[in-house]
């Protein structure tokens, strides 16, 4: 048995804390099992409240909101009032929001800038209720410093208003289970976690990173999970369980570090018109649940 001295265990102790916190923000804590939730990002070419038609549709009862029709829903300079209407839609059709992509915050040179932006992302998590800010990173090693600084400066105001950060594997200087882990102790903040995505650890490495593998380097990080799959050579706009990633090995192994209930949003699917979107995004919710029960 590893001494509790041990630089393995004191990882393990780190990033047991790191999760644990984080996915308090996000709720875990108090709603046993797995969340199954649906992304707008499937139906892309179509406006927001489609997607959210759609999502509700397929059967869900949780939304991400990601991107849709002109780029990313939820940004640091959207007002708002457009927020709060965006939430009020969600609830009309039954839905909560789980997880919202905020893309970039980031104003290089400008720490105050950047800061006041993330914040104003959190802010917009708290009028849609979603309990938790998936990040990106960034694929620049130069604005590495200065994305994380920003991160840590806001932890605790995020934390305040019971609101989680995490960031996903997203290519560039955050690709990989371990990487992402550096990341993540580098900030050490108890409200930064990390958002699990197995096709993405595929993607960036053109099919050659198994995240069965992969999750296994993620112990005690993970706060929640983008359900994507991966077709060869690039491709992931793939419905769930028809792709690559073995999706009930990658889960017994998350299981195995700590993740044992939190969300599960579905990310991409097949590529086709609405009706088929929505019929795949329902194929992708039923598989989850058959694999989660």
């Amino acid at each position: 048995m590893s001494s509790p001295s041990s630089p393995s265990t004191r990882r393990q102790f780190l990033g047991g804390i790191l999760a644990t916190s984080a996915l308090t923000a996000i709720g875990r804590a108090a709603t046993p099992g797995y969340v199954i939730g649906c992304y707008t990002r499937p139906w892309a070419e179509f406006e927001p409240l489609v997607a959210l038609d759609e999502i509700a549709a397929a059967g869900y009862k949780h939304a991400g909101l990601m991107t849709a029709k002109g780029g990313t829903i939820v940004t640091a300079t959207a007002p708002a009032e457009k927020v709060a209407g965006l939430a009020a839609e969600a609830k009309a059709r039954g839905l909560a929001i789980a997880s919202i992509w905020g893309g970039d915050f980031l104003v290089p040179k400008s720490p105050g800038e950047s800061v006041a932006r993330l914040k104003t992302l959190v802010d917009h998590c708290v009028l849609c209720g979603c309990p938790s800010l998936l990040l990106g990173g960034t694929g620049k090693p130069e604005l590495v410093g200065p994305y994380y600084d920003t991160v840590k400066a806001c932890c605790d105001y995020a934390a305040g208003k019971r609101v989680g950060f995490v960031v996903k594997p997203h290519g560039g200087t955050n690709s990989t289970g371990p990487e992402c882990r550096k990341l993540i102790e580098s900030v050490g903040h108890r409200n930064f976690g990390l958002w699990y995505d197995p096709g993405n650890i595929f993607y960036y490495s053109d099919g050659k990173r198994d995240p069965v593998d992969d999750a296994a380097t993620v112990d005690g990080l993970v706060a929640g999970m983008s359900i994507k799959d991966f077709r060869a050579p690039k491709e992931v706009m793939v419905t769930p369980g028809t792709g690559l990633v073995n999706f009930p090995k990658v889960l017994s192994r998350l299981r195995q570090g700590g993740f044992r209930n939190g969300p599960l949003i579905v990310e991409c699917t097949a590529r086709g018109d609405r009706a088929t979107v929505t019929a795949e995004a329902r194929r992708a919710r039923e598989y989850l649940e058959s694999i989660v029960r």
